[in-house]
């Protein structure tokens, strides 16, 4: 498993080590809640500096809340409301470097101060959103955008 001693100074490096640590450790599994609440407690244990990491479902047209690693969080979030869903409706990546600057922001926990959304497709399928919180400011990159989305696809293999 990833370990903060594994860690290195290449982002991109800990992120190709983290896409392959996800893949070894959902092999063999098919059960799509054990899949995404392991995927949730691989990227708190590798991320420092957030408050919360999870996932979004969709279900009936909007997006319900799925295995997450933090605080109590909303359950259901509109399609094109708030970063969750307007990453939903756009099917893009959406980094946010201060919540509270970004117009119909969702607050659920009041530390969060930075945000990053990544849609969940499959066979061009929106399943959900991969959402991140930071209580810190400008917490994530372009990089980390980047990696999210590497780990991200590695994921639709296994859900």
């Amino acid at each position: 498993m990833f370990t903060k001693a594994a860690y290195s100074e290449n982002l991109e490096a800990n992120y190709t080590m983290l896409a392959k640590q996800l893949d070894a450790l959902l092999i063999g599994e098919t059960n799509v809640i054990a899949n995404l609440s392991n995927a949730s407690a691989l990227l708190n244990q590798f991320f420092d500096q957030i408050n919360w990491v999870g996932f979004y479902l969709m279900e009936n047209g909007e997006l319900v809340l799925g295995p997450f690693q933090g605080l109590p969080a909303c359950v259901r979030i509109p399609v094109g409301r708030g970063v969750c869903g307007t990453a939903a409706a756009t099917q893009e990546t959406i980094i946010v470097p201060d919540v509270h600057a970004f117009p119909g922001h969702i607050a659920c926990d009041a530390a969060s101060q930075s945000e990053i959304v990544v849609p969940v497709i499959k066979d061009g399928v929106l399943l959900g959103v991969l959402d991140i919180d930071s209580p810190v400011k400008e917490r994530f990159s372009d990089q980390d955008a980047k990696g999210l989305e590497q780990f991200v696809q590695i994921l639709t293999k296994h859900i």
